[in-house]
């Protein structure tokens, strides 16, 4: 079944990633330099979400707004998506791999708006960049620090052009694509590609109808 991971291991992961993949930003960021995004994304995140009431109280419109209008910029959600999806993206067609796109965000988004409500007085601490000028892949390693031991926090980017793009987000040692890839898996292997889309959007369905009763 989708989402049949252990919930509390999913949590904590997009509890953090939240941290990163959803700022307000109030000017432009600097993509230039992996590291610099990162920095900038999580500091403007941190703000946005200690000053935002409805953020912190699940607002999933506020939520999906900022992340269409400040984020997916700076995010590959296609290939994090291809990602999550493995092998069988290649047999999806065109308006299935749109369709599971869009199904997939709705998902994380709204599981994100239950996340953002635990944030509360957490900072961002960059650790030291191993790369080369010539790299077009990189990880940038963070920490999460609060009450409590420090979250792993680390980022995939990838060059594209001049700017630099994340496509996928590790919290203490799993990375977001694979937190799904098997249950995805099952689902085509019994369903098809039009079945994991539809169990996706079931679940984003029930998921808007709980949240207006």
């Amino acid at each position: 079944m989708i989402l049949s991971t252990k919930r509390t291991a999913l949590k904590a992961l997009l509890a953090a990633a939240s941290l990163a993949l959803l700022p307000m930003a109030s000017h432009a960021l600097d993509a230039s330099t992996p590291d610099g995004l990162i920095r900038q994304l999580s500091i403007e995140t941190i703000e946005a979400v200690k000053s935002d009431k409805a953020i912190q109280g699940g607002d999933v419109s506020k939520i999906v707004t900022l992340v269409d209008t400040k984020v997916m910029p700076h995010v590959n959600f296609q290939r994090m998506t291809s990602s999550a999806v493995g092998r069988f993206w290649r047999q999806a067609s065109p308006e299935q791999q749109k369709r599971l796109q869009e199904e997939f965000k709705t998902l994380l988004m709204r599981t994100y708006a239950g996340a953002l409500a635990q944030v509360k007085d957490q900072t961002i601490a960059l650790k030291p960049l191993r790369a080369s000028a010539e790299d077009t892949e990189v990880v940038v390693k963070t920490e999460v620090r609060g009450k409590g031991d420090p979250i792993q926090l680390d980022y995939r980017l990838e060059k594209a052009g001049a700017v630099w793009k994340i496509y996928d987000v590790n919290v203490l040692g799993i990375w977001l694509a694979d937190q799904y890839r098997n249950s995805f898996a099952q689902e085509i292997g019994a369903n098809g590609i039009d079945g994991l889309i539809k169990a996706l959007a079931d679940k984003n369905q029930k998921a808007a109808t709980g949240a207006k009763s």
